[in-house]
């Protein structure tokens, strides 16, 4: 598996280790339990799970019960049994691991590949709890989860969906799952979830997306699945609550020539300029730092940008941003002032659009 290496760029003496943008834990929440209600019913069934949430022994009991219906030929037991188990997975970390030693994650494997949706997006759920647990996640893959949750992803209700994405990202924090991930087609349908999906689905696929595509040939599967086109939308919409999100996963992106060239025909270049101009402090250095590096080897880019008028904005944000941002600004200045200078620009005068 090819991880991308920090980004090493040198101009004019000066050097950056990194072009990437560090500060992504506000931008980022993890993809958390599922957001349902409790309990849709004071039924008897969910007065003893509350009895067992309270009572440890009860709990044991209880799990072992459903874990073995799970299995029943009836399905009512079985979307009664997944349900109770997502539930009891929900909000207590000790119930995950309970569940995931009764031998629950094989049997809720299996239920994502059923054809009843209510089945399916409990199971979906119930395996998105269990992989809260840093302790699941490995057996959860291993298991064979992933094949069943991007199809899942594929064909699941917009719950089942949503929550499909959350769990592969919770997958994919073992790093060895993240080319798994990608070689089962998750990439795709992960961008036409951000592309298509509410503001939930939206904000859970650029997760997966940012976590996923720390991995080379993950950023060209997202490249060649059309992901510029959606990252650039949200980017220009600043009342989408994506902007962040959206340049953040940008940000992973840029380093691959494919990436570079989808965001400039895609009109990546006015977005970023205009987020120099009018965004907050933290957008602003993630777009310094994009042009930096799709400005880095490419003469055509450098004009692009400097035509857009990006070097008044720069030039405000280099007196008024933290130090890191002032040197990116003033870096990415002298390169727009200076467009044909540099090795850089001498070995890739000939590129085009």
């Amino acid at each position: 598996m090819e991880t991308e290496n920090p980004v090493n760029y040198k101009y004019m003496g000066r050097s950056f280790n990194d072009l990437s943008i560090n500060d992504d834990s506000t931008a980022f929440s993890d993809c958390n339990s599922d957001r349902s209600g409790e309990f849709p019913s004071a039924s008897s069934q969910n007065r003893r799970l509350l009895l067992a949430c309270a009572n440890s022994e009860n709990s044991d009991e209880l799990i072992r019960q459903l874990v073995s219906d799970l299995d029943s030929c009836s399905i009512d037991e079985q979307k009664q049994a997944a349900l109770e188990l997502r539930l009891l997975a929900k909000n207590k970390p000790e119930n995950r691991i309970k569940i995931a030693k009764a031998g629950a994650i094989r049997p809720l494997i299996s239920l994502i590949s059923s054809s009843d949706p209510y089945l399916q997006e409990n199971g979906v759920t119930a395996i998105l709890n269990l992989s809260l647990c840093d302790e699941n996640k490995e057996l959860i893959a291993s298991s064979g989860a992933i094949k069943p949750l991007v199809r899942a992803l594929r064909t699941g209700t917009s719950t089942a969906k949503e929550n499909a994405a959350c769990a592969l990202l919770r997958l994919s924090q073992v790093e060895e799952n993240k080319v798994a991930i990608g070689r089962s087609g998750a990439i795709p349908l992960l961008v036409n979830l951000l592309e298509n999906g509410g503001f939930r689905g939206k904000k859970d696929a650029s997760t997966a997306l940012y976590s996923l595509c720390t991995v080379k040939e993950n950023k060209i599967r997202a490249v060649e699945a059309g992901i510029m086109r959606p990252l650039v939308e949200l980017m220009a919409d600043f009342g989408s609550n994506m902007v962040d999100k959206s340049a953040f996963v940008m940000s992973v992106l840029v380093p691959v020539p494919e990436a570079k060239t989808a965001l400039v025909e895609e009109g990546g270049i006015p977005v970023l300029v205009e987020i120099i101009e009018v965004g907050s402090q933290r957008q602003k250095e993630i777009a310094v730092a994009i042009l930096l590096q799709i400005c880095e080897d490419s003469v055509l880019f450098r004009t692009m940008v400097a035509r857009e008028g990006a070097i008044p904005p720069l030039v405000a944000f280099s007196q008024s941003g933290t130090n890191r941002a002032k040197q990116k600004a003033e870096t990415l200045i002298e390169l727009l002032r200076q467009p044909r200078s540099g090795n850089a620009a001498a070995r890739h005068s000939d590129v085009s659009v």
